[in-house]
């Protein structure tokens, strides 16, 4: 199924004031419609599947073999079971960690807390969220805090699980991912006593897009592959069609949702700026009404 609804508009405006869903084809519903039909399909989505999870909810084995290779700037690498903290101090701003897992590979900048190059490796999975095909889902998601985190980073890798964590004066910023098919977790939490601007830019094949069975911004690039952005006390500034600007609460955080998480009807999460776990969403008991994982 191809959904051809992208948002446009100017990227630096309200959100609410300069999008425009476009949705063509058969499918290009009126919102009275859309809202009519969103709704309908909650109901029945809620009524004939009682409560049961959905078939292609996330799964342990959406994560086998899954495990993260880290590649420090000094050579050395971490993997398996172990941890290393490594002197920010004399870092180029732009040195990075090379994070390479089976399912998913990004690049994490240090001394910014910035990432780079996030890409969907399509390695092979029943749960494959793109039928083995590699894609590249975010060019970047910078901070605006400059190249202050000059104490130290902490590298922690329990196979597919991974913690990051770059420690400076002015804040800390601290990266959780699990290496899954079905998009596992990955989120950026910000913690510097004020609010820190993000910025998020998908990679060139992909847009943001309205997504017609649930009323929500998801993003993709027209195959059945399904993204959101999984904001936690963090306000959108601005929507473009690759590029979200945001604004993270001190202990907020930035992440996404992958595959059937980014399409289920929920309230998004908690408003948690301490000690907030990852998993932090309702999985697996709320209505899909998008037929690209409902079926």
């Amino acid at each position: 199924m191809r959904l051809s609804s992208k948002l446009t508009g100017n990227p630096s405006g309200n959100p609410s004031g300069n999008l425009t869903a476009n949705v063509t084809g058969p499918r290009a519903l009126s919102r009275s419609l859309l809202a009519a039909t969103v709704a309908a399909l909650s109901l029945a989505a809620t009524t004939l599947a009682g409560g049961t999870a959905p078939a292609q909810a996330a799964t342990s084995s959406g994560c086998a073999g899954g495990a993260f290779v880290v590649s420090l700037p000094g050579g050395s690498s971490v993997s398996g079971t172990q941890s290393a903290k490594i002197s920010t101090a004399a870092l180029p701003s732009d040195a990075v960690l090379q994070v390479r897992g089976r399912y998913v590979e990004f690049d994490y900048a240090p001394v910014t807390g910035n990432v780079y190059n996030y890409v969907y490796t399509g390695a092979d999975n029943p749960e494959s969220l793109t039928d083995g095909v590699r894609t590249p889902i975010w060019d970047s998601k910078t901070l605006s805090l400059g190249p202050v985190l000059r104490t130290e980073v902490e590298v922690r890798t329990d196979g597919g699980d991974l913690l990051l964590q770059s420690r400076g004066k002015a804040g800390k910023v601290k990266i959780q991912a699990k290496d899954c098919a079905t998009g596992g977790v990955f989120q950026q939490e910000v913690e510097a006593g004020t609010t820190v601007r993000a910025t998020h830019t998908l990679a060139p094949n992909l847009y943001y897009f309205v997504n017609p069975f649930t009323g929500k911004v998801n993003f993709g690039d027209g195959t059945r592959f399904r993204g959101k952005d999984s904001p936690q006390v963090a306000t959108k500034v601005s929507q473009g069609e690759r590029v979200t600007v945001w604004d993270i609460a001190s202990g907020g955080r930035m992440g996404m949702v992958l595959g059937e998480d980014a399409v289920e009807l929920s309230a998004g999460a908690t408003a948690c700026v301490s000690d907030c776990q990852a998993q932090n969403r309702i999985r697996g008991s709320l209505p899909v009404t998008d037929p690209a994982f409902s079926g």
